[in-house]
């Protein structure tokens, strides 16, 4: 199949809120600004950029307002080919959106009761409830709405989660205006052969495949598998987190998002286009990290930058280093002597034209070679 006719995906960096809310250490805003910027230079088209939520809840946004508010994010926001939400949890929450421009936002609700509680301090029904009145309150707005489905697989109160609970939530936030609904496994307790019975059951009930995105946490390692089987199921959008980072606060011991450098190499190695430059893509999962004095969570990021700077390297030792340029020590009788320093010696043909019975002026030839490497020979 040519690479052309392979349907292309779209990757929805959730790095600036969902990757670094779990993070105690204040995060610099100037940080959190430039982290923005440099994801859209890679040509990510959306981007996740806080959530306007209580600083109580998520100090680590406490700065969503200066996010909002920065010049820099107002002129992204004037881009019309970015898409550029803004989670809010509440109606005090889209005013503030409101207020600063914002053109998406997105809702989030939990499929399960114990995670519902400790996550937005309420029960299913009442965060079905509260997502449909703020995506109302957003249309009148005309702000987009993109939905989250929390715990498709499993809740860290209440064990597995029954398809049938996720199918509700789904079709709530389609009816609520959501153009589009991300399935988040927060504990990454998922496998393929979940991710594949789950979709086509929410297919088979009449939910839309191009409505649904993947949302995949690494917490036993299968979020590449199961991104890769989502895909092979029919679904064309993915978050990521740039580097790996992020984690639910409310779900110990999840781990991270996976990785965009991860997400990014998969699909490009497969054929399949996402539109974002790779390298630009690894460059930034080592700024960040090492902004954040934590390690890179992308495999494939991690790898590629540690070739990128092998090569780099050896590129700059072989401009820089004098004792590889090489310099003419001799000439003569059609031979050129060239060495780069120290002991090293190196005989260079130059143009010789050998006469047809070059086998009787061999014995001449290797003699005018012993010669000169007899009169340069180091003591």
């Amino acid at each position: 199949m040519e690479v052309q006719s392979i349907p292309s995906v779209r990757i929805v960096e959730v790095g600036p809120r969902d990757g670094l809310q779990n993070i105690q250490e204040s995060i610099p805003t100037a940080t959190k600004l430039e982290l923005i910027r440099r994801l859209e230079s890679t040509g990510l088209n959306t981007i996740e950029l806080t959530s306007v939520v209580s600083p109580r809840v998520i100090p680590q946004l406490a700065d969503c307002r200066d996010i909002l508010g920065d010049s820099m994010v107002k002129q992204l926001m004037s881009k019309s080919h970015l898409r550029l939400p803004v989670l809010v949890p509440n109606v005090k929450g889209l005013d503030i959106a409101v207020q600063h421009g914002v053109k998406e936002i997105a809702v989030f609700i939990s499929a399960t009761e114990g995670f519902s509680k400790a996550n937005i301090n309420c029960t299913v029904e009442q965060g079905i409830e509260r997502a449909r009145n703020v995506a109302s309150l957003a249309w009148k707005s005309n702000i987009a709405v993109r939905g989250y489905v929390s715990c498709i697989f499993a809740d860290p109160y209440n064990g597995p989660t029954p398809p049938a609970a996720v199918l509700r939530c789904v079709k709530e936030l389609l009816g609520a205006g959501c153009y589009e609904v991300s399935l988040g496994d927060t504990l990454g307790k998922g496998s393929p052969s979940n991710v594949r019975t789950l979709i086509n059951y929410l297919v088979s009930n009449d939910v839309p495949l191009g409505k649904l995105a993947g949302h995949f946490h690494n917490t036993n390692g299968q979020a590449m598998a199961n991104v890769w089987e989502a895909y092979n199921c029919g679904l064309r959008v993915f978050d990521s987190s740039i580097a790996g980072l992020g984690g639910c606060p409310f779900a110990k011991g999840a781990k991270g998002n996976v990785a965009s450098g991860d997400l990014v190499y998969m699909f490009h190695n497969a054929g399949i286009r996402t539109g974002i430059d790779l390298s630009k893509l690894v460059e930034m999962g080592v700024w960040i990290a090492e902004q954040l004095s934590r390690p890179n969570s992308s495999r494939a990021g991690t790898a590629l930058a540690v070739t990128s700077k092998a090569m780099s390297n050896a590129k700059g030792k072989h401009s820089q280093d004098p004792s590889l340029q090489w310099d003419a020590a001799s000439q003569t009788e059609g031979l050129q002597l060239c060495r780069p320093g120290g002991n090293f010696q190196i005989v260079k043909h130059l143009a010789l034209s050998l006469p047809s019975t070059a086998n009787s002026s061999a014995p001449d030839w290797n003699a005018s070679c012993a010669r000169q490497l007899n009169q340069r020979r180091p003591v």
